[in-house]
């Protein structure tokens, strides 16, 4: 959990002031198994977090990153209404509500989280930025559609509120992390967000500055600590105590303890290299790939990554105020998240906490505008 304000004292500045940390109880791969633990995990951190700025927080922001986690993409079209025939906000909305329609069908049982437009079309031709104001007859779009579950997304829901917590809106957590981990440049040359967490790895693929995928792997570290287990006939305990360099000796061999952890990551990585083929982006993002989350810290994570995708490969800094104490990657995703929250605006803070939701929003939808 994290708290954030706006100081203003020198401009308006986004500054964090609390964190609230707690062991992830009540969750398998993102989704609530116990709602009664996964409450007592949000209050233990909330706790935390309200002791240092002594003040109730009664609202958040809510990060999605199960395994349910999905994407569609649609297109629509429409005649310009103009007689002019200019381009204007009623077009777009037109071809987003088309492209909705079009990707209906596969939004049976699921709550769409974000539409993304990922590139506009004036009569045949791509529009290199933003359509309005561009002239022609026929304006295409394509749309990206951020999906999950909507059981899963109402019980993160009700686990937050049973905390005495309102949710206000909720974002996909790989998005949430992208907004403190990369550049824009990186994500205008192109590169993959992958965060490493405990059951699971969640990605979103940046191309011309813009999420073109969004995709969640049933794997993580925890399934590490269920190889070393195997591997060395030990208790899971022991395991995980190896595997966070914690237990050692001549009956766990460094060698074979290390090519255990890394054969687990080349299996993740075989994953997310298969994806980026059938998006067609197999060692062609020039950023390469940014490792977040907890499990980019552990072993030569880097290295593997590298050799797996053929693409330049790193740890991911977190861009955000260098008077924050916490600065590692785990929390980039909550980090992101207040920040989206908070202003609305990930580069240029210029709202209250917690201000014109509808703007917010609005704000989100126009930052991915081509």
């Amino acid at each position: 959990m994290v708290v954030e304000e706006v100081a203003t004292e020198e401009g308006p500045q986004v500054r964090i002031i609390a964190t609230g940390l707690s062991e992830t109880q009540g969750l398998r791969h993102g989704y609530i198994v116990d709602l009664q633990d996964a409450t007592e995990s949000i209050l233990l951190a909330k706790r935390q977090a309200e002791g240092i700025i002594h003040t109730p927080i009664r609202s958040a922001f809510l990060a999605v990153g199960g395994v349910s986690l999905d994407e569609t993409r649609a297109s629509g079209q429409a005649i310009i209404s103009r007689a002019d025939q200019e381009i204007t906000e009623l077009d777009v909305e037109k071809v987003r509500e088309e492209a909705r329609r079009a990707a209906e069908p596969q939004f049976l049982n699921r709550r769409v989280l974000h539409e993304i437009p990922l590139e506009f079309r004036v009569d045949g031709v791509k529009s290199l930025g933003a359509p309005l104001g561009m002239k022609g007859t026929r304006l295409e779009g394509e749309f990206l559609f951020v999906t999950c579950l909507a059981q899963h997304a109402d019980q993160l829901t009700a686990a937050v509120e049973a905390a005495d917590i309102e949710v206000v809106d909720r974002m996909a957590s790989p998005l949430a992390g992208s907004y403190v981990t990369l550049t824009k440049d990186q994500k205008m040359k192109g590169c993959v967000l992958a965060n490493i967490g405990a059951e699971t790895v969640s990605i979103v693929v940046y191309d011309e500055g813009l999420p073109i995928s969004v995709k969640v792997f049933q794997t993580g570290s925890t399934n590490i600590t269920d190889d070393l287990a195997l591997g060395f006939k030990i208790s899971l305990e022991d395991a995980e105590r190896i595997k966070l360099g914690r237990l050692s000796g001549t009956m766990y061999p460094k060698k074979k303890v290390e090519e255990i952890i890394a054969q687990r990551f080349r299996t993740m990585f075989e994953l997310i290299e298969k994806h980026l083929r059938s998006l067609n982006r197999h060692g062609s993002l020039p950023a390469g790939i940014i490792l977040s989350g907890g499990g980019a810290g552990q072993g030569s994570v880097s290295d593997i990554a590298k050799g797996s995708l053929n693409l330049p490969s790193r740890i991911a800094d977190m861009r955000i105020s260098s008077d924050t104490k916490i600065r590692d990657a785990t929390w980039a995703v909550a980090y992101g998240l207040a920040l989206w929250g908070l202003t609305g605006d990930t580069d240029t803070p210029k709202k209250n906490v917690l201000g014109d939701v509808g703007r917010t929003l609005q704000n989100f939808i126009k930052q991915f505008m081509p």
